[in-house]
């Protein structure tokens, strides 16, 4: 091959995801003058440019080169879904070509954005209608990015929540980047308590996770009993409970830091005395935890799991509050537009429309 055609077939750097430093590796082996990579910076982040034309500050000659060589890696949502109670859904396609979602939840003062992290997931939880797409791949820091970016309602978000599709410390590169663009002066400059990262529990990129960041925690429990977890959650089988919470033990949950146990309560699956008790001893030495008890709805091929009664949930939050564990039940949002994070991408990969379900059943 001449140098030539290696040149054209190389891919694109994408810019939405690096850093400063990053950015300044690219624009010296541009030969652009060093202030370029900051100039840069400011236009994916501060200025949200969605083409290097609108850099007016970077020389035309600048422009022309970065547009040779690199994207933004923004794209506008291809489809949105709108429920009764205020809730959107938007379907974004990534860089892969993968369809992905977003859910935009207002909330009287404030309005939460639940982004994704991968196209599909392997951990093929039970209860998960992402699970029933199967893997497809991880998504770029720009994917990530790209659904708070490009989000209409953008300005209004108070806070973001990696809880939709995929397992985040599945991708936890990624992830990180992400989370560093959104907090760090550089980037959008966020506070990282307005960030929560949900995932199924997996030791060794959850304590990076907790090293390298200050942004709040889910857990997704859903059983406190490693045989019967396992399943409901495979992951169960390699990551036992114990070591996870030996670990969260170990962090300081007395600050501003937040630590969530996620909890589906199944009618007769894990609801019993037992269950609850166990759930207790979990949280002893955590410090102040919350416990997010979810009402459980129908996705399907559900095998065959039913959601305790609305009674189990209230005697749930209320003997936790009497344990001293701050509980509450989460309200169910987006029930008309298939709130279950994959029930969109799924029907669009199937060219069907999506089914309605009345909850977001994936943690």
């Amino acid at each position: 091959h001449s140098p030539m055609s290696s040149f054209f077939s190389m891919e694109p750097v994408i810019l939405l995801g690096k850093n400063p430093q990053e950015l300044g590796e690219l624009t010296t082996s541009l030969g652009l003058p060093k202030f370029a990579a900051r100039q840069l910076s400011d236009w994916l982040y501060k200025k949200h440019a969605t083409s290097f034309e609108a850099m007016t500050n970077l020389a035309k000659t600048a422009r022309t080169a970065l547009a040779g060589q690199a994207i933004i890696g923004c794209s506008e949502p291809d489809s949105v879904a709108v429920s009764m109670d205020g809730t959107k859904k938007y379907l974004f396609r990534a860089l892969s070509g993968d369809w992905i979602e977003t859910a935009w939840i207002p909330d009287e003062e404030r309005a939460t954005l639940c982004v994704s992290t991968q196209a599909g997931c392997r951990m093929g939880c039970r209860f998960c209608a992402t699970a029933r797409q199967g893997y497809a791949g991880n998504l770029d820091a720009a994917d990530i990015l790209n659904q708070y970016r490009s989000l209409p309602e953008r300005d209004t978000v108070s806070n973001i929540v990696y809880m939709g599709m995929g397992e985040p410390l599945d991708n936890l590169d990624a992830v990180l980047a992400s989370i560093r663009a959104c907090t760090e002066d550089w980037g959008l400059a966020m506070s990282p308590r307005r960030i929560t990262v949900s995932t199924c529990g997996i030791l060794a990129p959850l304590r990076r996770l907790l090293d390298e960041t200050e942004v709040h925690v889910a857990l997704s429990l859903h059983n406190p009993f490693d045989k019967e977890r396992a399943d409901l959650m495979p992951i169960t089988r390699s990551q036992p409970l114990e070591p996870i919470f030996d670990l969260l033990r170990s962090y300081n949950w007395r600050g501003q830091r937040r630590l969530t146990l996620e909890y589906i309560l199944f009618d007769g699956y894990n609801d019993s005395e037992d269950h609850f008790r166990q759930l207790v001893r979990l949280t002893r030495g955590l410090g102040d935890v919350r416990i997010n008890l979810l009402r459980w709805n129908t996705v399907p091929g559900d095998d065959g799991l039913r959601g305790a009664p609305a009674e189990t949930l209230e005697l749930f939050r209320d003997s936790l509050n009497d344990e001293g564990i701050i509980a509450t039940i989460r309200r169910s949002r987006g029930g008309d537009i298939a709130a279950a994070c994959g029930l969109l991408s799924t029907a669009r990969l199937r060219n069907t429309d999506a089914p309605g379900v009345p909850d977001a059943n994936k943690e």
